[in-house]
């Protein structure tokens, strides 16, 4: 099964510094690459009720439209980087912005759940680049020596940007026009990145062929696997995990693929993925570290904006809390850019974990009249702590990778996004699913309270029926509905004690994550020492 090696991608073009308002243009075209790719799956997930309601759906058949559009975008980028090897830099970036738009204008075409799901499925497959173009855009002005702290802080900081933008400007979209409103403005952003590729060339890289026909068997086999397991992640806790068969199967087929995916690369000569390399001590370590990152960091969307939901907050009445988001995690990239240089990440990475357990903490204390003005200081610690975390991981990573020689990178490229596409949707799929059992089990014992043998329940049954009273004579049907008013508190108060649940939950991970790298970080300092003792103690 082995192959020939496939030739060594080119070198590098040496940097040619640019006028600052050049500059400024091609980071301003990754941001404009970066909120393209980030509004289409954001787009979505902050507007799921109206959404469903535009198309006639459910809110487990709108969920769908979120699976379509991750099936293939969890994994295409892994193709996409050979594929702009051996191409060419300008020929992938032209023809991906020429792709999305295409794509995009097929939203206005739709008008019922399954045209939806087609297009979402596609809309997967032509984001998939936006991310790599906004990445090289943004370090395309910046020379070699900032590359790895300015530049890959600032596009790491870009791609954070979507979900708090498309909670500030979702309704106002959907006020003008729905469903169609919401990609007529993903579209006009698509455009003017559309001008920008255009106007703004990026450096040309030398062509190398370097796409193996096993590589596009691999490929398929991986894409299948991470595919379905997106799909399962999205989907298992609206159909809940143990009640529907097919999640089973589809895990199922996930975990064979993806086998037959490594037992093909294990006997090549020059794998699509070195799979030794991933196993490696280290790598596991890196691997293991972003996913309980990304797992943290899911309290945001799925904790913080849950919580509110419950409560029946709309975007609208959190516009603020998303713009506090939103400055506080482009603070964050710029603060990152300033302070991160080759031995600083370990101490980056403590303040931002500390970050992150003491506003997770603050938020545990939340009850049901806390409103999203309560919680700006603490979402704005986890967005900054977010921006502070990402580009020295990713930075260590690349220098690791790089040190074993650049057919690395693309085995690292892929332990990274697998990191943060599949690790964000584990990680609201893992909180999501202990807020639905804590809420389960706290409104069993809050039910149990609740019995009409009880003097104060009683009479706060007769108070809520007391609603009623002018257009209700019979008292039994008034004490039925002052029950009915009663349970949908406590089902909201058994929300509100399950959210604080999550939140503690993520500070103790939190915290987890803060004595385990401290005390690797302490045993790497007494290993040091004693390996610089050892030489005079043996003299």
């Amino acid at each position: 099964m082995s192959d020939t090696t496939s030739p060594q991608p080119p070198a590098t073009p040496a940097f040619t510094p640019m006028p600052p308002w050049r500059a400024a243009a091609y980071m301003l075209a990754s941001l404009l690459l970066s909120l393209t790719q980030g509004l289409g799956m954001n787009l979505i997930t902050a507007n799921l009720p109206q959404i469903q309601g535009s198309l006639g759906a459910t809110t487990n058949e709108a969920t769908w439209l979120m699976a379509a559009y991750m099936a293939p975008n969890a994994s295409l980028t892994l193709l996409l980087i050979k594929i702009r090897t051996q191409y060419g830099l300008r020929n992938f970036a032209e023809l991906s912005i020429v792709a999305f738009l295409a794509v995009s204008l097929l939203h206005f075409f739709v008008h019922d759940l399954q045209s939806a799901l087609v297009v979402r499925f596609f809309s997967g497959i032509a984001a998939a680049p936006m991310s790599t173009l906004g990445f090289l855009y943004m370090l395309e002005p910046f020379p070699p020596a900032r590359k790895l702290n300015v530049g890959l802080s600032l596009s790491l900081t870009n791609t954070l940007l979507g979900p708090p933008v498309a909670r500030l400007i979702s309704p106002s979209l959907l006020d003008i026009g729905g469903w169609h409103g919401l990609y007529t403005a993903e579209m006009a952003i698509a455009m003017m990145a559309f001008a920008g590729v255009y106007l703004l060339p990026l450096a040309p890289q030398p062509r190398a062929k370097v796409i193996h026909w096993l590589d596009l068997v691999s490929y398929l086999f991986i894409a299948l696997g991470f595919g379905l397991t997106a799909m399962v992640l999205v989907l298992g806790r609206v159909y809940w995990w143990f009640e529907a068969p097919w999640l089973g199967a589809m895990l199922a087929a996930a975990f064979a693929c993806l086998t037959v995916a490594v037992l093909i690369e294990l006997n090549r000569d020059a794998p699509l993925l070195d799979i030794r390399w991933l196993t490696s001590r280290d790598v596991v370590h890196f691997t293991g570290a972003l996913l309980v990152f990304r797992v943290v960091l899911s309290e945001q969307t799925t904790g913080a904006y849950g919580f509110f939901q419950v409560l029946g907050l709309q975007n609208d009445q959190m516009s603020v809390l998303a713009a506090v988001i939103l400055a506080a995690s482009v603070a964050g990239g710029l603060a990152c850019a300033l302070v991160l240089k080759p031995g600083r990440e370990p101490a980056i990475h403590v303040v931002s974990l500390l970050l992150l357990a003491a506003s997770a903490y603050m938020d545990s204390q939340a009850t049901n009249l806390t409103r999203p003005f309560e919680m700006y200081l603490s979402q704005g610690m986890i967005a900054f702590a977010g921006a502070l975390f990402l580009p020295p991981a990713m930075a260590a990573g690349l220098l690791s990778a790089l040190k074993n020689g650049p057919n690395y990178i693309l085995s690292f490229v892929i332990v990274f996004l697998t990191t943060q596409s599949l690790g964000g949707l584990l990680g609201s799929a893992v909180l999501g699913t202990f807020v639905t059992i804590r809420e389960k089990y706290h409104s069993n014992i809050l039910a149990q309270a609740v019995t009409l043998t009880d003097p104060i329940v009683a009479q706060r049954v007769r108070q809520l029926g007391a609603v009623y009273g002018r257009t209700l004579t019979d008292r039994s049907l008034m004490n039925a509905e002052g029950l009915a008013l009663l349970s949908q508190q406590a089902t909201r108060e058994a929300n509100v004690l399950a959210y604080n649940d999550l939140f503690l939950l993520t500070a103790c991970l939190a915290c987890f994550a803060l004595a385990a790298l401290l005390l690797h970080l302490a045993v790497v300092a007494l290993g040091r020492h004693w390996n610089a003792a050892r030489p005079t103690a043996t003299a």
